[in-house]
């Protein structure tokens, strides 16, 4: 008895969104979007590129009770084709609408050995903080607990949920295998989740030996991690509109390599991949080196592209991530300096900005700011550096959703001031 009931009126509702949804791939400005892109991720455009996320504000965007079909599976389905509506007619950033609905296999990743409970406060549904008891209280007394994670996948259950989509949706839009795993290679995060933020720090000075084990504990359970995706043959490629890095997406003419051929899985040599740190800005560049840096590397040069950072300001350890061979883009967050930045990467980068999400989330929206904000960025990477914007982390639009294709706009707008098309 498969899991997901049809009910006859959300399947009605599901395939009238997603005839909508062939409608916007077969729109002239998607092709143009791809070739833009392609030619951006080859360093050959210096025209930026815009994304405006709405994953943080959906509840803006699409509200809970606008959604009408009944079965959890089918309002799952119908809050995200509902957001890529609204991202099309109301956004109009650069995202690219493609004629596939995509499923992932069900991935089911092991634990450490140790359990890592996060408990988060009633929050109304909305993004909050959480907190957690490090099980690691003691690096060296307590690392034997520690054991590489086992990962299953769940064939029957991907294969059946495929098949239930392409009976009722599959004249319209074929369906396909395709999805990520996982969003970081980048360790920290998983270090702290494992020891605290307090001990990952202290450990610098007070047990480098300690933190060195842990590190490179986590180095290998990430390339056992990637070798068990690569054997169970669970990859695909991500050079369409796949999220890549920190706010980008995936189009490309170098990935998958050439001896790669159609429906053959993905490689990890096949994908974009992202390593950062964000949780470390208050480290040194050297101590970022020694005790993050050498234990990212042998797993970021596994992919065939890269993309580096998040939200940390990474211009105080650029000359050490630029050592990464197959380093394309990299993330130009709020806190970083934006003139180091540029002088940095060159034409031989992609200059990835990422503006202040207060400037479209605070209680007055100040389009003045947000141009001065965007004729910044453009005075110090413009015409030199591959640019793209990615608004992103944007927790909340004061209740006003239309903001985000405002600042689509506006950006738009500056950008023509420098003659860009």
């Amino acid at each position: 008895m498969q899991p997901w009931k049809a009910n006859l009126q959300d399947i009605r509702i599901l395939r009238a969104l997603y005839m909508r949804m062939r409608e916007m791939t077969q729109d002239p400005v998607m092709a143009e979007r791809r070739r833009l892109w392609k030619l951006h991720a080859a360093l050959k455009s210096h025209q930026p590129m815009f994304l405006a996320e709405t994953s943080g504000v959906l509840d803006e965007c699409v509200p809970l009770s606008s959604l009408q079909c009944q079965e959890p599976w089918a309002r799952d389905l119908e809050r995200g084709l509902r957001d890529l509506v609204f991202r099309y007619e109301h956004v109009r950033d650069d995202y690219v609408v493609e004629p596939w609905i995509n499923v992932g296999w069900h991935v089911i990743a092991g634990d450490f050995g140790v359990q890592i409970p996060h408990v988060r406060a009633d929050n109304d549904g909305k993004l909050g903080s959480y907190h957690w008891d490090p099980p690691i209280k003691d690096l060296d007394k307590d690392f034997d607990k520690l054991h590489i994670r086992q990962m299953s996948v769940d064939r029957a259950r991907t294969l059946a949920w495929r098949d239930f989509l392409s009976e009722h949706f599959g004249d319209i839009l074929p369906v396909r295998i395709r999805g990520s795993y996982w969003w970081t290679t980048g360790l920290t995060w998983t270090a702290i989740d494992l020891i605290g933020m307090e001990q990952l720090m202290t450990s610098m000075y007070d047990n480098p030996a300690g933190l060195h084990r842990l590190m490179a504990f986590l180095r290998d359970d990430f390339m056992h991690f990637l070798d068990w995706f690569e054997r169970e043959e669970l990859l695909t490629p991500n050079n369409q509109n796949d999220y890549v890095g920190s706010g980008g997406i995936g189009y490309n003419d170098e990935l998958p390599q050439t001896d790669w051929e159609e429906g053959m899985p993905a490689r990890i040599k096949d994908l974009w991949g992202l390593s950062e740190s964000q949780e470390t800005v208050g480290v040194s560049p050297r101590m970022f080196e020694e005790f993050v840096f050498q234990y990212q590397v042998p797993i970021i040069t596994r992919f065939g592209l890269s993309y580096y950072g998040c939200c940390e300001p990474i211009h105080s350890r650029i000359k050490i991530v630029k050592r990464l061979p197959n380093l394309r883009s990299l993330s130009v967050s709020p806190w970083c300096n934006q003139e180091v930045m540029a002088d940095e990467l060159g034409s031989r980068y992609i200059f990835c900005r990422k503006p202040n999400p207060a400037l479209i989330s605070t209680e007055h929206f100040d389009e003045d700011a947000i141009r001065a904000d965007i004729r910044t960025t453009l005075r110090s990477a413009g015409g030199v550096c591959p640019l793209e914007f990615a608004m992103k982390d944007v927790h909340t639009l004061n209740n006003e959703p239309l903001r985000l294709g405002r600042w689509v706009e506006l950006a738009r707008e500056v950008c023509a001031e420098f003659a860009y098309a």
